[in-house]
């Protein structure tokens, strides 16, 4: 190898590997030499026991270690320690192919910043993936990630890619568990860099013991991560939809109980339904703009469209203007409510008929409250330092 930088490194993250490891770096040299790519191959161990580190080193490859348990720490440690402009990262268990990876090389050439395998165009050998982990993890992972984030990606979740190594490492990844690759993803689109897939196939890994893999455990923090980066599908949409919900239940049961059939009927216990409904969407549209306010200003959420952008230009004061206006709503129709009582000087009434009219104050009320406490959370997350 010469003395000028790589143009290509390859990646392994390792934790016991031994078994697989070799042939892995054997097809990697092999791809290297007979491509004629000036490349290395790092192996960041991340505290194997069986000698996998001692055999990287036999077989020429570059050890890092990497103390910091996990996937993502280990890949993290291992793109650092690269050298090369383009990186192919892959796992060490001989489940992909190390001597096919020019379809990689050819679209980094391209431009392409980020390159990430297609498992499922691929091919998938039989005992290759478990069946909930290819019908129904990986697929609906997949599909929440395109539907989230608009990213034109058949397979979130495969090991097997590619990307310029500068610009992953601008993307300031934070994760170090199995959710690393769906940060990396996520943030790369956030982020507008240049992706595309190439098919890839999967083979059963040559491991002799249970993998690394958690499919429920993990699945969770994929999950997890990906509702964490989408405030608008956690928090905004949910919270329109109960509010839509509410409002739709009340306008219809507040002139009086509706008929749905001779003994079945919607009256006030329903019009108490639907103004929870109405208070759980407010807080959850509430906490939706205070997600991306908090996410825009620690840079999570570059990109925005012009609705995003007008959720992040709210202030303290816009929430406390609509604060008063709910609670002076409240206020007014509880006076409503008193006057009706002291039509029949303050004696019996029908609670239904009243009854209606409190729910609409109690509604405005405790909604004002809770957009006024919400405005000066958001003031404190507003804060400006030096």
């Amino acid at each position: 190898m010469s003395d000028s930088l790589p143009e290509l490194s390859i990646v392994m993250p390792c934790l016991n590997e031994a078994r697989t490891l070799p042939l892995c770096l054997y097809k990697a040299r092999a791809f290297l030499e007979e491509n004629g790519i000036e490349g290395e191959i790092v192996v960041a161990d991340n505290g194997s026991e069986d000698g996998s580190a001692r055999l990287a080193e036999g077989f020429g490859a570059r050890v890092v270690h990497v103390a910091e348990k996990g996937y993502g720490a280990a890949l993290a440690g291992g793109i650092s320690a690269c050298r090369g402009r383009y990186v192919i990262m892959g796992d060490a268990d001989d489940s992909y192919d190390f001597s096919d990876l020019m379809p990689f090389v050819q679209k980094l050439r391209e431009g392409v910043q980020l390159v990430v395998g297609n498992r499922f165009k691929g091919g998938i050998k039989k005992g290759a993936m478990p069946f909930l982990n290819r019908y129904l993890g990986n697929p609906v992972l997949s599909f929440i990630g395109r539907l989230f984030f608009r990213i034109p990606l058949g397979d979130f979740h495969c090991g097997l890619r590619g990307f310029s190594r500068e610009a992953v490492l601008s993307l300031g990844l934070r994760t170090v568990g199995m959710e690393y690759a769906s940060e990396m993803i996520v943030r790369a689109s956030l982020m507008g860099l240049r992706m595309e897939e190439v098919s890839v196939t999967l083979s059963p890994d040559g491991r002799d013991r249970s993998p690394h893999l958690h499919p429920w455990r993990d699945g969770w923090r994929h999950l997890r991560f990906l509702l964490l980066y989408s405030p608008r599908w956690l928090f905004l949409y949910p919270g329109l939809a109960m509010i839509v919900v509410g409002v739709l239940m009340s306008l219809l049961l507040l002139p009086g109980p509706v008929m749905i059939a001779d003994d079945v009927g919607l009256d006030v216990h329903t019009l108490l339904v639907g103004a929870m409904s109405i208070l759980v969407g407010m807080q959850s549209l509430t906490f939706g703009v205070l997600a991306r306010s908090f996410a825009k200003r620690n840079g999570m959420l570059p990109r925005c469209s012009p609705f995003d952008k007008f959720l992040t230009e709210l202030r303290l004061e816009h929430f406390l203007l609509a604060a008063l206006v709910l609670l002076a709503l409240g206020v007014g129709t509880v006076g409503w409510a008193m006057h009706r009582w002291s039509a029949v000087h303050f004696g019996a009434l029908d609670y239904r008929d009243v009854m209606r009219i409190l729910i609409v104050a109690v509604t405005c009320i405790v909604g004002g409250l809770q957009l006024g406490f919400s405005a000066f959370l958001l003031g404190v997350m507003q804060i400006r330092h030096k």
